[in-house]
C-alpha cells in the first residue's frame, strides 16, 4: 500500500523545512504541488511497476477547499494511506518570521500582515480541522522539528499502528497547542509544598512515592486506564493513526510528570507504545 502524506498548514509555519525534514528519511517529496495534480501522483504512484511507495505532498493555501476536496478522494482509494500533517504557529511567531526574511504574505492583499494571518487562518480551519497531525512550531527550531518529524513518519515505523505522544507541562508556561486530549492534575497534593520534595522531579522516587500513594492518585490513575482501555482501540478502529496527550500540573515538574510516565505505562500494558516528553520539568 502506498503511504500519502498531505502537509498543509499556515504560511511560514514551515512546511518547506518539514519537506527538507522527510526528504532525509526517505520520503519523495513533491513541494508546492497544485491540488488539481494530487491524484495524478496517486494515479502514478500506484500504477504497476511503481518504485515509490511514500509521497509527501507540499500543498499551498491559495484552495484549502479543494485541497480537502482531493484528500478526502484520495482516502476513498483501497491502495493509498492517507495522512495529513498540519503545521500551525501563533500569530506572533508568524509575524516576527516574516518581518525577518522580508517574504511577501499571500493574502497580502486583504490588508496588513497581521490580518492576511488571521484571513489565511480563518480560510484553512476546515482543512487543519481534517488534520490527522498537528505540529504548533512557535517554540520549535529546526532541529526540534525534524526531531518530532522523525518520531512520527520515519519510514521504518508502521503507519498502521496507533502512534502516540504524551507530553507534561506546567500550566503557568501554556497550554500545549497541538495536542489532542488534555489532563489537569492540579488536584493531585503538590510536591512543591514539601521542603524535602519541592527540588526533586516527578522522575525521582521520591516525588513519585509521595503522589502514587495518595488514595486520590490511584482512584484517578485506575479510571485513566479504564478511560484509555476503552479510547485507543476505538481510535484505531475509526483509523487515526496518531494521538498526542498532555498532562498538566502547575509548574510541569512534579505531578504532570508522574502521571505521564503512568500514563506511558498504562498504554504500553494496552499494547500502544508512546513517546514521553517533559517539557517544563527543568524550568
Amino acid at each position: 500500500m502506498a503511504e500519502f502524506l498531505i502537509i498543509a498548514g499556515y504560511s511560514g509555519a514551515g512546511r518547506s523545512e518539514a519537506a527538507k525534514s522527510l526528504d532525509d528519511l526517505g520520503w519523495f517529496v513533491i513541494d508546492n504541488l497544485p491540488s488539481q495534480l494530487i491524484p495524478k501522483v496517486a494515479e502514478l504512484t500506484t500504477a504497476s511497476g511503481s518504485l515509490t511507495s511514500h509521497i509527501a505532498l507540499v500543498v499551498g493555501t491559495e484552495h484549502p477547499n479543494e485541497t480537502l476536496t482531493q484528500v478526502q478522494a484520495l482516502q476513498e482509494n483501497s491502495d493509498i494511506n492517507v495522512r495529513t500533517l498540519f503545521l500551525i504557529a501563533n500569530k506572533s511567531a508568524l509575524i516576527h518570521r516574516y518581518e525577518e526574511t522580508r517574504r511577501r504574505h499571500p493574502y497580502e492583499h486583504l490588508g496588513s500582515l497581521s490580518d492576511s494571518i488571521s484571513a489565511e487562518g480563518e480560510l484553512l480551519n476546515d482543512l487543519r480541522g481534517s488534520s490527522d497531525v498537528e505540529i504548533d512550531t512557535s517554540d520549535l527550531n529546526v532541529h526540534e522539528l525534524n526531531k518530532r518529524l522523525s518520531e512520527i513518519f520515519a519510514i521504518e515505523s508502521s503507519p498502521s499502528a496507533l502512534q502516540t505522544r504524551i507530553v507534561s507541562f506546567g500550566f503557568k508556561y501554556g497550554v500545549p497547542v497541538d495536542v489532542d486530549l488534555v489532563f489537569d492534575c492540579r488536584f493531585l497534593p503538590n510536591p512543591h509544598w514539601e521542603d524535602e520534595l519541592r527540588e526533586r522531579t516527578g522522575e525521582e522516587h521520591q516525588v513519585k512515592d509521595f503522589i502514587l500513594e495518595k488514595e486520590i492518585a490511584q482512584k484517578f490513575i485506575k479510571q485513566l486506564e479504564e478511560m484509555l482501555e476503552l479510547l485507543m482501540p476505538a481510535y484505531q478502529q475509526e483509523g487515526k493513526s496518531y494521538l498526542s496527550l498532555a498532562i498538566g500540573c502547575t509548574g510541569g515538574k512534579h505531578r504532570s510528570v508522574v502521571i505521564a510516565s503512568e500514563t506511558e505505562r498504562i498504554l504500553a500494558s494496552l499494547g500502544f507504545i508512546a513517546k514521553v516528553t517533559h517539557r517544563d520539568i527543568r524550568k
